[in-house]
């Protein structure tokens, strides 16, 4: 498996991957560090519960979501950001189609796998 991304990582040359329940994805940049992945979402689309050791920053680029982190909900919108983290319970549902932007630190093997996502639903 390729352990990091290409230098330059041009969105408008990819395909989204689908993930499931109206969540699409696209890799922007990686290594062993780090990992920043495009992440879109339909309206009503969720994230579920769920945890895991990396540290996370997100960006919202568009739409509005309602996130949980360690049982606090937080409206968020363009222009606002998020930190997760390690191991603290979270998820977001979709108010408003939108954007985000993820970061996680080390990378996530689990997403380079190929493997489905449980927190998005069945990988279409």
């Amino acid at each position: 498996m390729k352990r990091f991304s290409e230098k330059y990582v041009i969105s408008k040359d990819m395909e989204w991957e689908k993930l499931g329940g109206g969540v699409s994805r696209k890799f922007l940049g990686y290594d062993n560090q780090i990992m920043m992945v495009k992440v879109k979402f339909d309206k009503g689309a969720l994230g579920a519960p769920h945890q895991h050791f990396h540290t996370q920053a997100t960006y919202c680029v568009s739409g509005k979501f309602e996130f949980e982190i360690d049982g606090v909900k937080q409206i968020v919108e363009a222009g606002d950001g998020v930190y997760i983290e390690p191991n603290l319970l979270h998820s977001a549902v979709c108010l408003e189609e939108g954007m985000l932007i993820d970061t996680f630190s080390p990378v996530r093997e689990d997403f380079l796998s190929g493997g489905a996502v449980s927190y998005f639903g069945d990988k279409e």
